[in-house]
């Protein structure tokens, strides 16, 4: 067994530790609390003295593109939007992820242990996104779930992809009316299935479309929806399909959520913000702030924050909490909105996001306040396994 002692714990629940300790086994928590009553420890088990510093779970980036897009490669590395077709709900992360990207190592080295990645925003239904955690010799070794997600785009992006090519969708109504035809579309394909599978001799089998199968999950309100948005007309038609087909649904980026924080609260849907590291590059991030965070978790909102990687690089998921700190969030909601509340946009709170008994051993330690940049990350575990260890301090 592996323990951690004399570290402050910081578990992401309702019980924090001062001086206290963790002990994993087979990759699990299987132990937390107090120093006081730490158990024996024997010849066999590792100890490691985390005497002065902080313990938290691993961090969880819940919207990036990371080894989508390839570190310091253009083209050939790029595999991040498919801009031949603005309905592609059949693409997979898992396909286009280059595992061995340098980036996946820069995340370790900040403590950054779960990212959710994927397609990114030029199409309508842009496709699916997994959850991996940052370790692993393959994807399919890293892979927590895929897919965990289905991307959809409205607003300025899918616009701009498709203006050039003299196609629709070039208007937000058409953007809307794409998404609604296939989500009908898929309802029909589904439901032709269930006939088929009820009576096989009166009812005929529906030819097999890729597109409307991997749909099926988003119909039937088992797969977590991402609707990139920034603008309130664009966050407004979202929630507006999602109801109308009753989608579960995130509402990532959210830039001029802080706007309506009155409204999303009675909506209820989870918010993923960022990145908010970036310049206001486009109309939509007119009214980007990193005030945004701080508005809708005082409205009552439980929100996560991204880094969009490559926009934000992925080390950065600890500052990007910071700023928002600094600039009125509470410090526990900043890192409640890199941990747990992350791992609930996805629904994988049940295995990662807070340090408990039977979780995944996902930590970080850090030398000091997680919240304070001079502080360093000195290890980083997975599974229970050290994957990073800072040797300068």
């Amino acid at each position: 067994m592996l323990f951690i002692k004399n570290a402050k714990i910081l578990t992401m629940t309702e019980k924090n530790y001062e001086n206290g300790f963790i002990s994993v086994k087979d990759g699990k928590i299987s132990g937390i609390g107090d120093m006081a009553d730490m158990p024996v420890i024997s010849s066999s088990d590792t100890v490691i003295d985390a005497s002065g510093m902080i313990l938290m779970p691993g961090l969880i980036d819940s919207h990036c593109h990371i080894g989508m897009v390839e570190d310091s490669v253009g083209f050939e590395g790029d595999d991040v939007n498919e801009m031949t077709d603005p309905v592609t709900p059949q693409l997979r992360a898992i396909d286009g992820i280059y595992h061995s990207d340098r980036a996946f190592e820069e995340a370790r080295q900040n403590g950054v242990t779960t990212v959710v990645t994927g397609p990114g925003s030029s199409n309508v239904i842009c496709g699916q996104f997994a959850a991996l955690k940052t370790y692993g010799r393959t994807v399919d070794e890293m892979v927590i779930k895929a897919p965990c997600a289905m991307k959809i785009a409205f607003g300025e992006n899918p616009k701009t992809s498709y203006h050039e090519k003299h196609q629709q969708p070039t208007t937000r109504m058409a953007t809307a009316a794409l998404l609604r035809e296939q989500l009908y579309k898929a309802k029909e394909y589904m439901e032709a299935l269930q006939e088929y599978e009820e009576d096989k001799e009166e009812n005929e089998k529906p030819e097999y479309d890729i597109k409307l199968q991997a749909l099926i999950p988003v119909i039937k309100g088992e797969l977590v929806v991402k609707a990139h948005v920034h603008r309130t007309d664009d966050i407004f038609t979202a929630i507006r399909i999602a109801k109308e087909f009753n989608l579960d649904m995130t509402l990532d980026h959210c830039t001029e959520g802080w706007l309506v924080a009155d409204i999303l609260k009675d909506c209820g849907y989870n918010i993923i913000l960022g990145p908010i590291l970036t310049d206001r590059s486009k109309i939509e991030l007119k009214n980007q702030t990193v005030k945004a965070p701080g508005i809708l978790s005082k409205a009552g909102i439980d929100v996560a924050i991204m880094t969009d990687h490559p926009c934000v690089p992925i080390q950065h998921l600890m500052l990007s909490a910071s700023l928002a700190a600094r600039e009125g969030m509470a410090p526990e909601d900043a890192l409640k909105a890199i941990t747990i509340n992350a791992a609930k946009c996805v629904k994988l709170d049940n295995r990662i996001g807070s340090l408990e008994i039977g979780k995944d051993a996902d930590m970080v330690l850090y030398t000091g306040n997680p919240l304070d940049y001079s502080s360093k990350v000195k290890m980083t575990f997975i599974n229970g396994i050290l994957v990073y260890e800072n040797q300068e301090g």
